[in-house]
């Protein structure tokens, strides 16, 4: 999908904060040299085939905790969740047991969640996945036909955006103790500024499936090791969860001016 061998000295980049530089440090793979090919490196179908898996995993998880009262899903699916997540990320080797089941986690929170939303507005779920993998798509395209590239400048505007989004929910987090709501956070808010800044967020998080292109394209040619495969689908995978989450919010805001 994306289009030997010691990771810790190649040039560090800014990326998706899961397949940031680091990710690939100190990993080593041996890649075969002469007639026979060694089947222990990472390689870009490699990669588009576990984050097909992945992402099939979370919507069989999502459609089956798409029900009402399904309250035990949410819990089990964010506990469960963050701890797959950590693992993935601390003990990369585990990423061929703990992806899967970090999706699988996902899958059954978002279904939880999706429910509620589709409850209150109509066709807001469907719209969501839709548009969730359009973008994917035509940002993959964009990227392949050299349209987007991830250049230095772009990374960093891109990492800038990141730092700023992440600092206001981190502010709306702790004023939420003192009494104090960022009401253009609230998905029944459709004024015009609450859009706006939705919309903001969605093509950030679509311009960072960019920078995980990337990542991924350059990690396989340098002959990351085979398990980097599932680690590389994890990443894509926390890109494309936090683009439908923000989208049904857009899509909740723009039913709430109805």
């Amino acid at each position: 999908m994306f289009g030997n061998n010691t990771f810790g000295s190649h040039r560090r980049r800014f990326r998706n904060p899961v397949l940031n530089s680091s990710s690939f440090e100190n990993l080593k793979s041996s890649r075969s040299v002469g007639p026979i090919v060694r089947d222990d490196i990472m390689t870009i179908q490699g990669t588009v085939d576990k984050t097909g898996i992945s992402i099939a995993i979370l919507i069989f998880a999502g459609f089956f905790a798409y029900v009402p009262n399904g309250e035990v899903y949410l819990i089990i699916g964010f506990v469960g969740g963050i701890i797959s997540l950590l693992a993935t990320i601390i003990k990369k080797t585990w990423s061929p047991i703990t992806v899967p089941l970090y999706a699988m986690f996902e899958g059954l929170l978002l279904g939880s969640i999706s429910y509620k939303y589709g409850e209150l507005y109509d066709g807001v779920v469907f719209n969501a996945i839709v548009l969730t993998i359009t973008i994917l798509i035509s940002v993959l395209i964009l990227y392949k036909s050299g349209q987007i590239k991830a250049t230095e400048n772009f990374r960093r505007s891109i990492m800038t955006a990141l730092l700023g989004i992440v600092l206001v929910y981190i502010f709306a987090f702790i004023a939420s103790f003192f009494g104090i709501n960022l009401s253009f956070l609230n998905p029944t808010n459709g004024s015009l500024f609450s859009l706006g800044f939705s919309l903001v967020i969605i093509v950030v998080a679509s311009l960072s499936l960019v920078l995980d292109f990337n990542f991924i394209e350059d990690a396989s040619k340098k002959g990351a090791p085979k398990y980097m495969e599932w680690f590389g689908a994890f990443g894509i995978l926390v890109t494309l969860i936090w683009l439908y989450i923000e989208i049904v919010r857009f899509l909740a805001k723009l039913n709430s001016r109805k």
